[in-house]
C-alpha cells in the first residue's frame, strides 16, 4: 500500500486547518487583512490535501484491482502424438524457499490447471487483502467431445498455493489459522468475502511452448511466455497431431 499517498495529504491538511484556524481568530480580532490572507492560504491548503488524497485513492485502488501474482510455470515438451511431458515450476511461497519444479505426463491438445480460489469483494482489496488460492490439479485436455469421452486420460494431484498469511509488521500466521479457512468457516458473518469457488486456467500444448500462470484478483489466467506458445494459442486453436 502505497502510505506515501495518505501521510502527505494528511499533513498538508492538517497545517491548513492550523492555518484557517488561527486565521479566524485573527479576524474576529479585527485583523481583517492578514486574517483574510491566512484564511484564504488555510482553506487553498486543505483543497490541494483534499485533491492530492482523491488522486491517491484512484492510484490505490487501480494498483489494488489490477494486481497480479504467479501461480506457476509451464514448460512443455512433446513426446509423441496428443503425449506431451510438463514441467511445473512453482515459485517460492516463503522467503528463503526455492522454486519447485515437478514433472507431470499429460494426453490431449491442451493443459488445464485447476485451484480453489478466495475472492474478496473490491472494497477488501482496496485496503489490502489479496485473492488467495490453493492449487488442486492439473490435466490435459481434448479439444474433440469424442477424445475427450473415449480416449486416455491424465489427471495429477498438485498442491502449493497461499500457506500461510503475512499481516502488517511480518508476522506469519500459519496456513491453518489463515483467513482462507476463516473464511470458509464464518463467510456469513464475514462481509468481505465475496466467493469460494473453483477455478481454472487451460491453453493449447505444443512443443516448446512456455506458458505462466497468474492469480489476479478476479482469479486464475494464463499467459503464453515464448513465440511456439503465442503461436499455438493465436488466432483460435487448432487441434495438435
Amino acid at each position: 500500500m502505497i502510505w506515501w499517498w495518505w501521510i502527505i495529504p494528511a499533513v498538508v491538511g492538517a497545517l491548513g486547518l492550523l492555518l484557517l484556524l488561527v486565521s479566524l481568530g485573527s479576524l474576529f480580532r479585527g485583523r481583517i487583512v492578514g486574517g483574510g490572507l491566512g484564511s484564504i492560504g488555510g482553506g487553498g491548503l486543505m483543497a490541494i490535501a483534499a485533491i492530492a488524497a482523491l488522486t491517491g485513492l484512484n492510484v490505490q485502488t487501480y494498483a489494488r484491482m489490477t494486481y497480479e501474482r504467479p501461480v506457476a510455470t509451464l514448460q512443455l515438451k512433446q513426446l509423441g502424438p496428443q503425449y506431451f511431458e510438463a514441467t511445473v515450476t512453482q515459485p517460492a511461497q516463503v522467503e528463503g524457499e526455492s522454486a519447485r519444479s515437478e514433472v507431470y505426463l499429460l494426453n490431449g491438445d491442451d493443459w488445464r490447471i485447476e485451484a480453489q480460489v478466495l475472492k474478496w469483494k473490491p472494497w477488501a482489496n482496496v485496503l489490502g487483502l489479496d485473492s488467495q488460492y490453493r492449487l488442486d490439479r492439473l490435466s490435459g485436455r481434448y479439444q474433440d467431445i469424442e477424445q475427450e469421452l473415449h480416449s486416455t486420460r491424465s489427471v495429477h494431484a498438485l498442491s502449493g498455493g497461499d500457506r500461510a498469511t503475512v499481516l502488517p509488521g511480518n508476522i506469519t500466521v500459519p496456513w491453518k489459522l489463515s483467513v482462507w479457512d476463516m473464511a470458509r468457516r464464518y463467510r456469513r458473518h464475514i462481509d468481505a468475502v465475496d466467493t469460494l469457488y473453483g477455478g481454472a486456467t487451460y491453453m493449447p500444448m505444443a512443443d516448446g511452448a512456455r506458458y505462466e500462470v497468474w492469480i489476479t484478483q478476479s482469479g486464475l489466467i494464463a499467459r503464453p511466455v515464448n513465440a511456439v506458445a503465442r503461436d499455438a494459442s493465436a488466432g483460435g486453436w487448432s487441434q495438435v497431431n
